[in-house]
């Protein structure tokens, strides 16, 4: 039988000797690289962690003690022995559990977590809290050393240290989050890697010290009382030490006895301690482990080879993205392209090799990508930022006081808009219409194709001003490719199919969904215009007020929230124009996080397919079912009809 299946909970852990938490865990490696080689995940970064995770739980009471793992996407080992193995095999599918931390999944996940660099300032909340109430519990916060190159981690630090609270703070290096680590930061845990003589070091001088009869001890403490210059002679720039945290490490992040050792340490001292494992990114899995970035987070995958599975003969929208971008640079050196750790994942890889002196990463540090873009900007530099819709959240600041503000040209180049999927509601980029709408001087683009996302960059690059360009996760439509990029002139739509008794105006890759419905209701008799939006901000007022006035019936579909979105726009326009007794149905999402799940299914939950866009049209009509045919329309939730 196998050990794993005797894991009902972390209590279970603490029952086993080392050499049986050593097969545990080659146990927990072989169910994890199955079952994401089905389901496709966070591969690397969770084979990584195993030993850590069940020394954690070897230690810690968990819920009691508190775990927060910032990102999440490593805590699948944590999700096993917390009560959730029979359930991982349905892991990030729709209904199944979930890629990240969610508390209402399990009292194990002590907070939600999708972002990075977050976990330091959770975990020291989480301290304050238990010390206000007089409770007693230790809190410990995971954070990689990708995560560590992000402000937010650094300012939970500095507090942390001013305030002193006991807290665990676990430093897990594996010199690699999702792109190559860079900066300072990268070059300073480079050093205590490779040079772990403070570790052994400091500990050597003191026993020498107590061993001088008389003098030893009081040398000793003097050197305390020196803001504990001992270290200061074994090792350059203490830095976690300076911050206020006591540093133990580095310590191997495999080996389940010294982490168990370390951790124990780290309790019994008190106040905060930085805990640094030096960890392999993909551990057990070799094709992960020679690759780490491509198995961060991949598809279904052969298990012999390491191959994605799939037809792969239809480019992405991503990689037409990092195409384009080389071809406007070659053209224009004035491009500089920057990204904010994610290199591969928006498409650069190219850009970097060919235009490594115009490419700068910046690490996860999105709010300094903007501003020093817009300094760029400023300086007659064409900047463009490639981040996924999520990340672009934590720089709305940036964006408006910035960019925005100075009416730069600085272009958002945002990846992954609309649902992406199995990743959930901390990854859906289904709010970038609705908040980049709110800042004057945007231009906002949506392309219905990869071909017009490689002419709606053209256009962003040629404005006088902040744009921005929405694009989803995934293959494109297999449109073909113009040879010549051409400028979109400014909010203007574009008419597809004309009609004069129901208009759909849709954006990006609701077009196609709208142009299906249209042609299914022209089948039947039914007159219906399709428009291409195009341009989210400025609308093409013209187009919109024309054919609510020749149809009085106007359906707009967006992959965006209702509140404040393109529809919400739409509406503004027809009441401005003062046009009664317009009859208007937004599709989009709901005030609500969606879940995770195949894209699909969430497109379908939500109303967002050709069969509900065909019986809201009727609904609006007041038909019941078509003109030529007895068949019913059903109705189903997720739009809003505006009357």
């Amino acid at each position: 039988m196998s050990l794993l299946s005797n894991i009902n909970g972390p209590s279970d852990i603490k029952k086993l000797t080392i050499p049986r938490l050593n097969d545990l865990a080659a146990e927990i490696r072989r169910e994890i690289i199955e079952t994401i080689s089905k389901n496709g995940g966070h591969l690397a970064p969770n084979l990584g962690v195993v030993e850590l995770t069940l020394a954690l739980h070897s230690v810690l009471e968990s819920p009691r003690d508190k775990i927060v793992w910032d990102v999440g996407h490593q805590c699948y080992i944590h999700k096993i022995i917390t009560g959730r193995k029979d359930h991982f095999r349905h892991i990030r599918k729709y209904g199944g559990l979930s890629g990240f931390p969610r508390p209402d999944e399990s009292r194990h996940d002590a907070f939600i977590t999708g972002h990075s660099s977050t976990s330091i300032s959770v975990a020291l909340g989480m301290a304050i809290a238990r010390d206000l109430s007089g409770e007693k519990f230790s809190v410990a916060a995971v954070i990689g050393d990708g995560a560590m190159t992000g402000g937010m981690a650094f300012e939970a630090m500095n507090h942390a240290g001013h305030l002193q609270k006991d807290l665990i703070v676990v430093l897990n290096d594996n010199e690699m989050s999702i792109a190559k680590n860079v900066g300072g930061m990268s070059r300073y845990l480079r050093r205590l890697r490779t040079d772990p003589m403070y570790s052994r070091g400091k500990d050597e001088v003191e026993q020498v010290l107590r061993k001088i009869p008389a003098i030893g001890p009081t040398v000793l403490k003097a050197a305390e009382r020196l803001k504990d210059s001992l270290k200061y002679l074994v090792v350059p720039g203490m830095l976690f030490e300076e911050l206020g945290f006591v540093y133990l490490g580095p310590i191997d992040g495999h080996n389940i006895q010294d982490i168990i050792d370390v951790l124990n340490q780290a309790r019994a001292l008190g106040g905060p301690v930085l805990v640094h494992v030096i960890t392999t990114k993909g551990k057990g899995y070799s094709h992960a482990e020679k690759n780490p970035g491509k198995f961060h987070g991949i598809g279904s995958f052969d298990l012999e080879t390491g191959m994605p599975r799939g037809d792969k003969s239809i480019p992405s929208y991503t990689e037409v993205f990092g195409r384009t971008i080389v071809e406007l640079a070659a053209e224009d050196k004035s491009i500089i392209a920057l990204t904010a750790a994610m290199t591969g994942g928006t498409g650069l890889s190219e850009f970097a090799r060919k235009y490594p002196e115009r490419f700068f990463d910046v690490g996860i540090a999105e709010q300094h990508a903007v501003t020093m873009a817009a300094s760029m900007a400023a300086s007659h530099l064409r900047p463009v930022v490639a981040v996924y819709s999520t990340f672009l959240q934590r720089a709305y600041d940036q964006i408006i006081h910035d960019v925005c503000m100075q009416n730069l040209p600085v272009t958002f180049a945002i990846d992954r808009s609309g649902l992406v999927g199995e990743d959930g509601p901390t990854h859906h980029g289904v709010f970038d219409l609705s908040f980049l709408g709110q800042a004057p001087n945007m231009l906002i683009m949506a392309p219905r194709n990869e071909n017009e996302l490689r002419n709606m960059l053209k256009t962003a690059l040629e404005y006088n001003g902040p744009a921005a360009v929405r694009y989803p996760r995934g293959e494109g439509t297999g449109c073909c490719l113009d040879d010549q990029l051409q400028c979109l002139p400014p909010g203007r739509a574009e008419v597809i199919m004309d009609g004069n008794e129901i208009a759909f105006f849709a954006v990006g890759a609701m077009v196609e969904i709208a142009l299906k419905a249209a042609e299914i209701l022209s089948s039947q008799g039914i007159s219906a215009a399709v428009i291409n939006a195009r341009f989210v901000k400025p609308m093409d007022s013209g187009c919109i007020i024309k054919y609510a006035s020749k149809t009085g019936k106007i359906i707009t579909l967006e992959e965006n929230i209702l509140a404040g979105g393109f529809g919400s726009r739409v509406l503004d326009v027809i009441n401005s124009a003062g046009i009664s007794g317009v009859k208007v149905c937004n599709i989009g999402l709901p005030d609500s996080f969606v879940e995770h799940g195949d894209r699909n299914i969430l497109l379908a939950k939500y109303g967002l397919t050709v069969d509900e866009a065909v019986v809201r049209a009727l609904k609006l009509m007041r038909l019941r079912h078509f003109k030529n045919s007895g068949k019913k329309a059903q109705i189903s939730g997720g739009s809003r009809i505006d009357r």
